[in-house]
Parts: C-alpha cells; structure tokens; sequence
C-alpha cells in the first residue's frame, strides 16, 4: 500500500426529514444565497422545506445551474455574491450545482484574478466562501469531496479542479428528495458512482485489501440496490442506499493508498463538452472500451473483479477478463444507458480531435503514464 493522507471534513446529515436540521447547521448572522437549478425543487417541496428552515435569516438566491455547469452562469452567480454581500452559500441540487457553487465559492474570493485560471490551475486558490449543501440527485459524490466540474460554452472546455478550500462545511442527505426523480437521472446517478469506484479500483494490485473490499462493498450495492429502485422507484431503503453509495464512491476513502485511472473521465468531459451528452452517458460508453484496450495492463484487478462482482468461475484469464468487461456493459444496459458512441449519432469522425488535444502538453493518462494520443485513439475506435 502506498503512503497516503486522508482528510474530509464534512459534517453528513442524512436521512428523510433532514433538512428541517438546516437552521442550527448555518452560523449565524450570514447573508446567505441559495444556489439552484431549473426549478424542481419548488415542484418536489424542497424548496418549501429550505424557505421554512430559513425563517428569519438573510438571504437570496440564484436558479439556473445547467446539468452540466457552465462557467458563463456561474459568473453571473459571481456578480450576485459580490453586489449583495453574502458570505455563505447553500447548494441545493445534485453534483452540477454543488460543482458550480464550489467555484463560485473560490471565485468569490480570488480578487480581481481571471477567474478561469481557477479551472486552468494558473491561480492556487488561498481562501473560499463557507458553503452547505442539500443533495437532491446522487452520483458524483460532491457533496463529500473537494473536487469541482466546469464547463465553458466558448471554448468548448470542460475541466476539474480539487482544494482542501472547496469541502462543503456540511452536507444534508434525504433520499425522499430523490422520489421525483425522472428514471434516467437515477439511472445516470447509479452509473456514475459506479464508474468513480471502477476509476480508482480497476488499476493494479497495491496490496490494499480493505481498499478493495470496500470498493467491491460499494459496486455490489450499487448493483444490488439498482435491480429494486427500478422496480420499486419509492423503495425508500434503496434510495438510501444508493444516495449513501455514491458518496462513499468519491469521498477519498476508496482511493487511500492506491493508483488511480481517470482516463474514461477525461475522454468523458471530452465529448460531454463538444457533443452536449449526460456525463454518466459519456461514462457507459468510454469504460468498457477502456477496459478492453487495457485489459492486458488491468489482468490482476480484472479477474478478481470478475470473480468478486460477477461470480465468474473458471481459469482461462482471456475468459475471465472479457465476461467481466461483457457484463459491465451489460450492467449499464440494464439501466437503459447507451455504451456505444453511434447509439449517441457520433462518429469516429466526430471525435478524431479528441486524442491530439487530451494529450497537448504532452501528458499521458491511465494508472502508469502508458496512454497516449494512439492508444486514446484505439480506445475511441472500440467504443465506436
């Protein structure tokens, strides 16, 4: 096992009725702002339960936080921080809005810096506005982490940062808020924790067997839990569990002591940015292409997770590798997500400037350096 250093302060509220909690989680005299999405949570009640926990306090708010936040409206956002003095800002929504809100949060606080340099690492970020959160979509895990996503319309860039600065202080965790979600927003939510467990479990032996217990804990329940709430959309426990599985997935803990991927990531930012799809779409399509290209580096993790997750029996190490491959993608199906990029009318055409500017700087991705601009290449060709 590698050396590590593991810290995450923040403070999880969790369970149905939990926002109610919200008044004696906030510091007092604050000038809060609220920041939020398209509108559902004034249709699901969420709304109603924040305002009412928020009788007599200061605050305002700021809608409109795209699925996949894009930098021009959180400068808006920005402007409404600075000309109505807030201090501390609330999250309500899923990963995009918690992401947007942590920049927003840094931004705030970067004086008259460009703020962009924030997503591009020219600025080191020195302080942040204090921020909560209250997760209505599960999935990317940024209600417990200090990682953030930001897209700019402009460019056509989608690039992440990470801070000790951006952890929310806290983080309120209902899963009856997740009750009016449409199916394939759960479906997106179960396929992208999946996915940060595989990143950071699908490299190589590290000799960390909690670590790998834990992540294999998270994928079966993931696995386990999705078959119910597809079934049973208002099974309460299955919601619970999955809400709780996806923060567990990206709050640092599986990753303690052990290499990590990221490549299906990047590719995915990629063509969330120029070709608009989910990010869990752009998840379900990359991976499984990805393990085929590097199942040969991956041979080790990938026959103990066909054996742990899939039950595969047998000793042809070929055999194994491709059956658990075949039935992540099977997996993935069995939400109603799309795994090949001409189920999304894209074409190898499409995507042929990806590899050349993923690898600009000269940098290469996967847990050892080993993929380049020929192998990102390969690797977009099997998920064609």
């Amino acid at each position: 096992m590698r050396n590590f250093t593991y810290f995450n302060p923040v403070k999880i509220v969790f369970g149905k009725g939990s926002i109610a909690s919200l008044s004696r989680l906030l510091p007092g005299n604050t000038k809060l702002m609220i920041i939020y999405g398209g509108g559902s949570i004034k249709k699901n009640g969420v709304y109603d339960q924040v305002t009412q926990a928020l009788s007599g306090r200061e605050w305002v708010e700021f809608s409109g936080i795209e699925s996949n936040p894009e930098y021009e409206t959180c400068k808006k956002a920005l402007e409404m921080v600075k000309s109505e003095n807030v201090d501390f800002l609330l999250a309500i929504g899923g990963g995009s809005v918690i992401d947007a809100t942590k920049f927003i949060a840094a931004a705030s606080m970067a004086g008259d810096e460009d703020t962009w340099k924030i997503m591009t690492g020219e600025y080191r970020i020195k302080a942040a506005l204090p921020f909560g959160t209250i997760l209505t979509l599960p999935g990317t895990g940024s209600e417990m982490n200090n990682g953030s996503v930001i897209s700019r319309r402009a460019t056509k860039e989608k690039l992440p940062f990470m801070n000790n600065r951006v952890f929310p202080q806290f983080s309120i965790l209902d899963p009856e808020t997740t009750y009016s979600l449409p199916k394939i927003q759960i479906a997106n939510g179960i396929a992208d924790a999946y996915v940060h467990v595989v990143e950071q479990y699908l490299t190589y032996p590290e000799h960390a067997p909690l670590q790998d217990r834990q992540s294999e804990g998270i994928l079966l329940t993931l696995m386990e839990e999705a078959k119910k709430i597809l079934k049973s959309p208002r099974d309460y426990d299955a919601r619970a569990n999955i809400m709780w599985c996806a923060a567990n997935a990206l709050n640092g803990l599986v990753a303690c002591g052990v290499a990590q991927d990221w490549t299906t990531h990047m590719i995915g930012h990629e063509l969330t940015a120029h070709f608009g799809l989910d990010h869990a779409q752009s998840l379900t399509i990359m991976l499984p292409a990805l393990l085929r290209h590097q199942k040969e580096n991956k041979e080790a993790k990938l026959i103990q997770y066909a054996k742990r997750i899939f039950r595969i029996d047998g000793e042809d190490k070929t055999a194994l590798t491709d059956k658990a491959i075949d039935d992540t993608e099977t997996f993935f199906k069995s939400l109603g997500l799309k795994t090949r990029l001409s189920e999304c009318g894209i074409t190898l055409k499409d995507t042929a400037f990806i590899p050349e500017k993923m690898c600009r700087a000269g940098f290469k991705f996967g847990e050892k350096g080993r993929i380049g601009i020929k192998e990102l290449e390969e690797i977009l060709d099997l998920a064609k």
